[in-house]
C-alpha cells in the first residue's frame, strides 16, 4: 500500500473527469462484483467485505493524520472496529452503542502506554476515527441484519435494504459526476472542492430521488413518497460527506487518502459519501418500511 498523496505529487491531467476514467469504471465494477456475489451467496461474507473495509479505512485515516503528526494507534482502532461491526450485525444497536464505548475506552487506555506528550491530540482523534468509520460503517451490519436471519436469505429485507442504500448512493455519485461534467459551471464549494458545482448537485438530486423511488416502491414495496423522502436525504448527506471528506485532505494537505483503489484513489475517498448516508437511511427504513 502507498502513501497518502501530496499536493506537489506529479498527476497526470484526466481533463473535466478529474480521474482515470476507465481504470475508475474497472474498479468500481470489480467492487461492486465483490458486494453482489457476497449478498447472492451467503450474507455474512458480506460483513467481511466490511470488516476489511473498516481495517483499510482506518490505516488510510493514519497515513492522512501523520501528515498534522497525529499518529493513531492502529491495533485498538482496528480490532474495536471490526468488533462493532460483528456486535452490530448480530446483537443490534444497543450491542454497537456498548461496543463503541468500550473501544473509545480500551484506545484512550492503549494511548497511555505512549506517555502524556501528545495524548490529548492522539485520543481526540482517535475517538474521531472510531465514529466517523466503524460506528457509522456499523448501520450497513443493522441494515443487513433486518433480515432476522444470519443465514442464507438472497432477498430477505435486510439485503434489499443494503441494494436500496447501495443503489441511491451510487445514483447520486453517477448523477452528480454526469451532470457536472456536461453542465458544471457555478461552483458550490471553490475553496473545498472545486470540481463541485451546482449542476452536478441537482443531477444528484433527481438520479437519487428516481432511484429512491424506484427502489422503494418496487423492492422494499414501500410507500412512493417515502422513496422521495430517501432519496432527498441520501443526495444532501452524501454531498455533505464528500465536503467533509474534501475539508478533512485540505486540511492535512493531502490529494488522496491513497492509491490503493486505482482511478478512485483511497477508499475513503469512496467511502465519504457511503458512511454519511448509511446512519439516516437505515433510520428512515426501519420505522417507515421494514
Amino acid at each position: 500500500m502507498t502513501p497518502a498523496t501530496t499536493p506537489d505529487a506529479p498527476k497526470k491531467d484526466h481533463g473535466r473527469a478529474g480521474r482515470n476514467l476507465p481504470a475508475a469504471i474497472a474498479s468500481a465494477v470489480v467492487l461492486l462484483a465483490a458486494i453482489a456475489l457476497s449478498l447472492a451467496f451467503w450474507k455474512p461474507a458480506f460483513m467481511v467485505i466490511v470488516a476489511i473495509a473498516v481495517v483499510v479505512a482506518v490505516w488510510e485515516l493514519r497515513q492522512g493524520l501523520l501528515a498534522r503528526d497525529i499518529d493513531l494507534p492502529e491495533q485498538p482502532l482496528m480490532t474495536g472496529g471490526v468488533v462493532m461491526v460483528v456486535v452490530a450485525y448480530l446483537w443490534g444497536a444497543d450491542a454497537l452503542v456498548t461496543a463503541t464505548a468500550v473501544a473509545a475506552l480500551v484506545t484512550m487506555l492503549w494511548l497511555l502506554r505512549r506517555g502524556v506528550d501528545g495524548f490529548v491530540k492522539n485520543a481526540t482523534a482517535s475517538v474521531f476515527t472510531l465514529i466517523y468509520v466503524p460506528f457509522l460503517g456499523s448501520f450497513v451490519a443493522l441494515m443487513l441484519a433486518e433480515g432476522g436471519s444470519t443465514d442464507f436469505d438472497r432477498w430477505d429485507e435486510g439485503v434489499k435494504g443494503i441494494i436500496t442504500f447501495i443503489g441511491v448512493t451510487i445514483a447520486s455519485d453517477i448523477g452528480g459526476y454526469v451532470a457536472g461534467v456536461l453542465f458544471g459551471k457555478h461552483p458550490m464549494a471553490p475553496v473545498i472542492s472545486p470540481k463541485k458545482s451546482w449542476e452536478g448537485f441537482a443531477g444528484s438530486f433527481v438520479a437519487c430521488v428516481a432511484a429512491g423511488v424506484v427502489l422503494v416502491v418496487h423492492l422494499l414495496e414501500g410507500e412512493w413518497w417515502v422513496g422521495i423522502a430517501l432519496g432527498a436525504i441520501a443526495v444532501v448527506m452524501a454531498t455533505l460527506g464528500d465536503l467533509c471528506e474534501s475539508v478533512m485532505k485540505r486540511d492535512l494537505g493531502i490529494k488522496d487518502m491513497s492509491q490503493i483503489i486505482p482511478g478512485h484513489g483511497g477508499l475513503m475517498d469512496r467511502l465519504d459519501s457511503l458512511l454519511a448516508t448509511i446512519a439516516p437511511i437505515w433510520l428512515l427504513l426501519h420505522y417507515l418500511v421494514f
